[in-house]
């Protein structure tokens, strides 16, 4: 991938920069928030066994800022800001919007419904600035490329980003979880996002992901060090939605805006990759969303409610510790994001043994437990975060 137009260094240096300022900056507000006794109580809900502060979204938005102001800065990569295209802008105020709301919730636990309304306007700031789906292609016959009308555009970006930020602040429950697969999400989209600068020779539209996805990578990379187990400062619903939000901005500008009958494979998987991979990328937060949904909603009960039978209560109850489970789950994440995203750098037939081969690590991973003979024990308690989520 070290072809003309692909900006590898800067790309790298994003990522480095919003990783290092998201890092100190988490350590800062920590600290403030410990002193000025902002610091969240234990609820009925959670498991953990002492209060936490819980704004650590302030901190990568912090990050991201940094980054993407470099970004622009940066010669290589100017091609993905004004008055080239208008969707970085729109990310940035879309961002500041979902952490406004995100920043009010953690400091005094918003209702769902409000909460669901922040999300669907900061979802339409993003659509009306300028970033929107306007393809989607139909893998049908020989494939057909729909335009969307505007009032189309708008719904379908709204629906992606809400269910986007819904699906990770659903499975942010564990120490380090929703960090580490927004990390792994964000990787698979800036890698498919590489492949097109490459194969197109610096196409502009591939320009933006790869610089939402460099800096999305870097946010978590920098948080995680203080958020996995044992967690010193959890991200809160404001971190959970920025990264919701920042993945649906990388998706729809990878999937949504590039026309996929200019893009060069001629296998159907490596047509359809942009798709494929945004979808596998988010995959086990949706599953866990859609399933709690049904769950909640099947035995009367409202899709907003807290429970404890999220897809990582399940790997606790298996026998996994607090540690592995979260390590499964990037297992998972990474064998379908990554699996997908080989599809447009290898020949399919070392794609498919790829996949193939990390669902099969991932799948032995899992039944661990069953091995050792864990299942029933009693394991030692573990920081489990339950919030309530709109759904």
């Amino acid at each position: 991938m070290a072809g003309t137009g692909v900006p590898l260094r800067e790309l790298g240096l994003v990522l480095l920069v919003a990783a290092a300022i998201t890092y100190l900056c988490t350590g800062a507000v920590r600290s403030l928030l410990v002193r000025t006794g902002r610091v969240a109580e234990i609820r009925q809900r959670d498991a953990h066994s002492q209060p936490t502060p819980q704004l650590g979204g302030v901190a990568m938005f912090t990050g991201f800022i940094a980054a993407i102001f470099l970004a622009q800065q940066l010669p290589a990569l100017t091609r993905g800001f004004m008055p080239v295209t208008p969707e970085m802008t729109a990310v940035l105020w879309s961002a500041a919007a979902i952490v406004l709301v995100g920043i009010i919730d953690d400091l005094y636990e918003l209702s769902a419904m409000v909460k669901l309304v922040g999300q669907v306007v900061a979802a339409g700031v993003m659509s009306v600035l300028g970033l929107s789906w306007t393809l989607f292609f139909v893998p049908a016959g020989d494939g057909t490329t729909i335009v969307l009308d505007q009032v189309q555009s708008t719904l379908f970006t709204v629906f992606i980003t809400v269910l986007l930020i819904n699906a990770i602040n659903f499975v942010d429950g564990l120490d380090g979880l929703a960090a580490g697969l927004g990390m792994i999400a964000g990787a698979a989209i800036l890698i498919f996002s590489l492949t097109v600068l490459h194969d197109q020779g610096g196409a502009v539209s591939a320009y933006p992901p790869a610089i939402i996805a460099a800096a999305l990578v870097g946010i978590c990379a920098g948080i995680l060090p203080h958020n996995f187990e044992p967690s010193r400062i959890f991200m809160g619903d404001t971190g959970a939605m920025l990264i919701g939000l920042l993945l649906a901005a990388a998706s729809t500008s990878a999937s949504g805006k590039i026309n996929m009958s200019l893009y060069g494979g001629v296998d159907m998987v490596a047509l359809m990759s942009p798709l494929i991979v945004v979808a596998a990328a988010v995959f086990v937060p949706v599953l866990d969303l859609v399933w709690a949904v049904v769950r909640r909603v099947s035995h009367g009960k409202s899709p907003f409610a807290a429970d404890k039978l999220h897809i990582h209560h399940r790997l606790l109850s298996l026998g996994h510790t607090h540690r592995r489970t979260v390590l499964v789950l990037y297992m998972w994440v990474s064998a379908v994001a990554f699996g997908a995203v080989s599809f447009s750098i290898v020949p399919p037939a070392a794609a498919v043994t790829f996949t193939i081969v990390a669902l099969v690590l991932a799948f032995v991973a899992t039944l661990i437990p069953l091995r050792q003979g864990k299942i029933g024990r009693k394991r030692r308690p573990t920081t489990v975060v339950e919030h309530v989520h709109p759904a």
